[in-house]
């Protein structure tokens, strides 16, 4: 990786934190705004709670630790489908980037099939595994799978060949060729396929709970929402948030570092 310099590192740390403080704002208008709504131009509170009792409802979510066997729940749905779409999109990627006649056929025909809304095929899912965890995990697997194979192809794709002649003329084996040459070329299209796939499949997993489901974080929603409960909803709401957040953090600095470390 390539060492920035004094100037060049003091320009990067203002940009972050014009970022960071260009989100916080937005934040804070989104905020106002709420609370403007609910306490003072008379939005019903059916629709739309005040935030300081959406807060005291999750701390009371927090502190109760009601919301553990919801999550750990979905944090499981999420880690198999993602598990499968990784492992099924790396190496059907990679297989079909070996050839430039596979990678017209196949590459268009997964990137139609990727523009369809595979949320629809929901009731497909629950039939044939039932409305527990395995059509969650089924589901979210099929849907993230598509950008992990397209980004892999594409990673794999765009490997300068002049690189691979060189490595070749010099008696490089295929597994030192894959190793040294392909894998680090295409690893930072690859990890922008993963973090998106890992994305996806978590709001597909949500969404889906929210639909058709016997547990987890996006059914405690909808019970909360068939119970009135309003500001509770919303309090569930505001976690489910954090959480996505956090882990779309967690993956985008997964992916910077594995980048940075090409």
């Amino acid at each position: 990786m390539k060492k920035m310099g004094p100037k060049a590192w003091s320009l990067r740390r203002r940009q972050v934190w014009s970022s960071r403080l260009t989100q916080a704002g937005f934040i804070l208008v989104l905020l106002s705004l709420w609370y403007g709504a609910s306490n003072h131009w008379g939005v019903n509170a059916l629709l739309l709670p005040k935030p300081q009792l959406v807060w005291a409802e999750l701390v009371d979510i927090l502190r109760t630790g009601e919301f553990w066997p919801d999550l750990l729940l979905t944090l499981s749905e999420l880690a198999g489908a993602f598990t499968i779409s990784l492992t099924l999109g790396l190496v059907v990627g990679f297989l079909v980037s070996l050839s430039p006649a596979l990678v017209k056929v196949f590459e268009p025909l997964i990137a139609g099939v990727y523009a369809v809304p595979i949320i629809l095929f929901l009731p497909l899912f629950v039939l044939f595994f039932g409305l527990g965890a395995p059509s969650k995990i089924a589901l979210g697997a099929t849907i993230s799978f598509f950008p992990i194979v397209l980004n892999t192809i594409a990673g794999f794709v765009s490997v300068d060949r002049i690189c691979v002649t060189a490595a070749r003329s010099m008696g490089a084996s295929p597994a030192k060729l894959v190793r040294y040459v392909l894998v680090p070329g295409a690893l930072p299209v690859i990890l922008t396929g993963l973090r998106m796939g890992f994305t996806i499949a978590l709001l597909a997993i949500i969404g889906s709970e929210t639909i058709a489901s016997l547990a987890g974080i996006g059914h405690r929603i909808v019970q909360m929402a068939e119970a009135m409960e309003t500001a509770r909803m919303f309090a569930y709401i505001v976690f489910v948030i954090v959480i996505a957040a956090s882990l779309n953090a967690l993956v985008s600095s997964l992916e910077k570092r594995g980048a940075a470390r090409r």
